[in-house]
């Protein structure tokens, strides 16, 4: 039984990769491709050769993120990633793919392109890093130079792309090609952080109730999360109290204050939002 539940666990991740692949793939072709707008990593590399020579990006991207992989594999060992691999030869599938049936941009304003694609280009990529998973390239590039020389990853991806995008520059002699790929890069750093840290937020709530046990039962047996009791004193009154507090998911808040609603009108809370919590239900600790 664990077997299969780890297979179907394991199959929904790639599932969801490949899903993340796929909306990527759809950002670059349909969008920042045919607009002749250049993004950074390896994709945006595999950009600049395909306006150069006429050569596929899903061909490009295939063949850069190989020798990085056999590079990698030399400096890192196989510790980076089955995953990597995955997405290497899936993201290459669907830009060959998606490039032989989309030839125009499916929006005709330029600047309309780069924002969608870069909001899927960004959306992409947090769903495969959510799952564990990588595209390779250029971050194989900032892995084997952190190998080495202290520098910090995010700093040296940041420096690659800006290398990529203004590179641009050369093959058309135009400042606002190299500003509509910045445009999309903001905006795809943006939407990879909003996706990683939005399906990661959590709440933690204060509860101060007269009517703590019905409200600890509510919370325990119905909505199964976990909560402590905390034994207080009124700075006022002087009187001790019970305080619940609980830390759960932020789509669950609604149902929590909800309830507290139905069970006890009168009782305070206090909510708030926490940068991270790690351990049994939430995140594990990397």
């Amino acid at each position: 039984m664990t077997k299969i539940l780890d297979f179907t666990k394991q199959f929904k991740s790639y599932f969801i990769i490949a899903i993340g692949l796929f909306i990527g793939s759809i950002g670059w072709t349909g969008f920042l491709i045919p607009s002749e707008i250049v993004g950074g990593g390896v994709s945006g590399i595999a950009t600049i050769i395909y306006f150069a020579t006429g050569f596929k990006v899903g061909y490009s991207v295939f063949i850069i993120n190989g020798l990085l992989l056999v590079m990698a594999m030399r400096v890192l060992g196989f510790g980076f990633g089955i995953k990597t691999i995955f997405a290497t030869f899936v993201l290459s599938f669907f830009l060959w793919l998606l490039q032989s049936i989309i030839t125009e941009p499916l929006v005709s304003d330029r600047f309309m392109c780069a924002i969608i694609g870069g909001i899927l280009a960004g959306a992409s990529a947090g769903i495969i890093l959510s799952q564990g998973g990588s595209t390779g390239g250029t971050d194989i590039i900032a892995m084997m130079i952190n190998k080495y020389r202290n520098y910090s990853p995010g700093q040296l991806l940041l420096t690659l792309d800006l290398i990529i995008i203004s590179s641009s520059y050369f093959l058309s002699n135009s400042i606002e090609q190299v500003v509509y790929g910045f445009v999309a890069m903001g905006v795809s750093a943006y939407c990879v952080d909003m996706v990683i840290e939005g399906s990661k937020q959590s709440v933690q709530i204060f509860i101060f109730t007269k009517k703590y046990d019905e409200i600890r039962n509510e919370v325990v047996f119905k909505l199964d999360l976990g909560l402590t009791e905390l034994q207080a004193k009124g700075g006022y009154s002087q009187e001790e109290v019970k305080v619940l507090m609980l830390l759960a998911k932020k789509k669950d808040s609604q149902a929590i204050l909800k309830m507290v609603k139905i069970v006890d009108p009168d009782a305070f809370i206090s909510m708030g939002s926490v940068m991270g919590v790690y351990g049994q239900g939430f995140d594990k600790i990397k």
